[in-house]
């Protein structure tokens, strides 16, 4: 049976500012976090020959969660490498065993962005907006976050607590 939702960390740093952000957001949420760098996941190949985790953890999100939040930091003005890889590898399911991926129809995503300043470049929730829209999937919004002086600021915190609040909305 899927329950509540499942924050996917995808940062090259497992400690990083983005996982301040996502550490604020679980404790409002009570979503469970799973760090996308803890797992070897290969890049797409078209012949789907890829020894990895990322089907059996693929398999066990679908089957588990109904939400969705992706975490990226912002690297050149776009989502990380980490989290562009798992995005390229929903296709794998896509391909065969599409009653695996058909189980994202109906979830709902969420993103969450984090920068190094409070600027974001128009065009980075686009990849997300469509993909969520291909895979028939409810887009709940996205929240982009910064950290100054190793601290989340009472903006960001306010966001953070807003956004939550959509996630959990039925």
């Amino acid at each position: 049976m899927k329950t509540k939702g499942v924050i996917l960390l995808g940062s090259s740093r497992s400690h990083g500012n983005t996982h301040t952000i996502v550490s604020e957001l679980q404790k409002q949420t009570n979503f469970d976090v799973i760090d996308l760098k803890q797992y070897k996941i290969n890049h797409f190949a078209y012949d789907l020959d890829n020894e990895d985790d990322f089907n059996t953890l693929f398999k066990k999100l679908t089957a588990t969660y109904t939400t969705f939040v992706f975490a990226t930091p912002i690297y050149w003005y776009t989502m990380s490498g980490v989290m562009k890889v798992f995005f390229d590898r929903i296709s794998d399911f896509l391909y065969e065993e599409k009653d695996i991926g058909r189980r994202l129809r109906g979830t709902n995503m969420g993103v969450l962005s984090c920068g190094s300043d409070k600027e974001i470049k128009q065009g980075f929730e686009m990849p997300f907006v469509e993909s969520a829209h291909y895979l028939g999937m409810q887009y709940k919004g996205h929240i982009h976050t910064w950290i100054e002086n190793k601290t989340i600021t009472p903006t960001v915190q306010q966001s953070i607590t807003k956004f939550a609040n959509q996630l959990m909305e039925n």
